[in-house]
């Protein structure tokens, strides 16, 4: 590709990720994998330690799309943070959220410290990232089963929530480690990094109330898209600039967004926006692995792999016994915790900076190959806690599984959405956002699918909800 001109470059790679992520999905459904296992090895045969199909400074040039993908996952998470549900619940998944996360933490920093005799600030850092979860890879194994249910709803709080106490505590260690390489901590060090992700909070609500006066019911759909996605490139923009992760800050835009709208339909078009962008995040975050490099990760990387897991299981199940949560949760939310890439992976290569070069490259390796490890083993831990939870609807389990079934469902869920508007509940159509075809479906990383029903309601069986639209139409003829 050296002869052609960097933008062709970038469309042809662009075309290729895409095609490679399309096929590889496609031979992963035949083995019941998710779809972002596939992502990943697609990432990872046309990479440049596979085929080597793309080059590496193309690879260099596509940081960006972690940014926006980030902030997509985050906007679609904050939808799950209304206030009457926060109010119900928000003291259990706090203590949930916190106890599961510093627990892996904690004991991912003494292992490293305690069984291979590295220094803090290596120990802390990593510890710091094992408290990461994955968002996007949850929310699209989730998204790909049509998961709901009590299990669903804690699931989707605790994992917005983790990336919070994540980042929180990177900042924090990160502050350490710098003091210390300088001989001495500052008081600024540690307060800064909070101030900072304090202020992006501010700009996060800030946008979420402008956003809402400027989308006025004459708004077209056009202007809304356009509008929202603005506003989210422009938080990231400024985050980016700040040296801070657009997470927070995207994820209180959605949280105030909808509380002070309740308009699901925003959610549901930047949703239809959302599949190649993070069907390239998550290719991407395959390509960066270097698998020569898993031979020298050695026992740290797997005491680091194994280590993880005990934490967050660990964790998870003792703060549900405090909090009294039920059976299924206290026993199955562990396994759907183990995800780990975009977030840990962006936070190895800030702590790959802070560290000296031998130990900042062992930290590297063992974020990149564990995150692909994770993001293999993750989704298929998810589903099965998903299964076992009783979230996963029995009768739709093997359409899902086999990729069969869902553009019939789609389609009939736009024509319930048609049907519905047409009633007058709502001035614009809405078919064309609810009867995206199956493939989108699957491929998504957001929440379209959980339009059918609000964390704070009860799910009524889908018959029953057909059932009483029917009694509706004959009162109404």
């Amino acid at each position: 590709m050296s002869q052609l001109s960097e933008g062709t470059e970038v469309l042809l790679v662009l075309s290729m990720i895409l095609f490679a992520g399309f096929v590889m999905t496609r031979l992963t459904n035949t083995l019941n994998l998710p779809k972002v296992s596939g992502y990943i090895l697609a990432g990872i045969l046309i990479g440049p330690y596979g085929l080597n199909l793309i080059p590496v400074d193309i690879i260099g040039h596509m940081g960006f799309v972690s940014d926006m993908a980030l902030a997509f996952i985050a906007f679609g998470v904050g939808k799950f943070f209304k206030k009457e549900v926060l109010l119900r619940t928000g003291k259990k998944i706090i203590i949930i959220t916190v106890f599961e996360a510093l627990t892996a933490g904690v004991l991912v920093t003494l292992a490293v410290k305690v069984l291979f005799g590295l220094d803090w600030d290596f120990a802390l850092i990593l510890g710091a990232i094992a408290t990461a979860t994955a968002p996007a890879s949850t929310m699209m194994t989730i998204n790909q089963y049509k998961a709901k249910g009590e299990f669903v709803d804690t699931l989707l709080q605790i994992v917005a929530l983790d990336d919070v106490v994540c980042l929180l505590a990177f900042s924090v260690v990160a502050a350490l480690a710098r003091g210390h390489a300088a001989g001495a901590v500052a008081m600024s060090d540690v307060v800064m990094p909070i101030v900072y992700n304090l202020l992006a909070l501010v700009l996060g609500f800030f946008c979420g109330y402008f956003l809402s006066r400027l989308l006025i019911p004459a708004r077209s759909k056009d202007n809304r898209l356009i509008l929202a996605i603005a506003m989210l490139l422009g938080i990231s923009g400024i985050c980016a600039a700040a040296d801070i992760s657009p997470l927070l800050s995207c994820m209180v835009f959605g949280a105030a967004y909808i509380n002070l709208t309740r308009d699901k339909k925003l959610y549901r078009q930047i949703n239809n926006f959302t599949p190649p962008v993070m069907s390239v995040f998550f290719i991407v975050s395959g390509m960066n692995l270097d698998i020569r490099a898993l031979t020298t990760v050695g026992t740290i990387g797997v005491t680091y792999f194994i280590v993880r897991i005990i934490g967050k299981y660990l964790g998870t199940y003792v703060s549900c016994l405090i909090t009294g949560t039920s059976r299924e949760i206290r026993s199955y939310m562990g396994l759907a915790l183990i995800p780990q890439a975009g977030v840990a992976i962006g936070l190895a290569f800030l702590g790959q900076r802070m560290l000296p070069v031998e130990t900042g490259n062992l930290m590297l390796t063992i974020i990149l190959s564990s995150s692909v490890l994770y993001e293999m083993v993750g989704p298929v831990c998810a589903k099965l806690s998903l299964f076992l939870s009783g979230a996963i609807p029995m009768g739709r389990n093997m359409d899902d599984m086999s990729g069969e079934g869902e553009e019939s469902e789609t389609e009939e869920e736009g024509t319930e959405d048609a049907e519905e508007d047409s009633t007058g509940e709502s001035d614009e159509s809405d078919t064309e956002d609810t009867g995206i075809v199956g493939e989108i479906n699957e491929m998504s990383g957001g929440v379209e699918d959980f339009e059918e029903f609000d964390i704070e309601e009860e799910v009524v069986p889908e018959k029953a909800k057909k059932g009483e639209k029917n009694k509706k139409r004959r009162k109404k003829k």
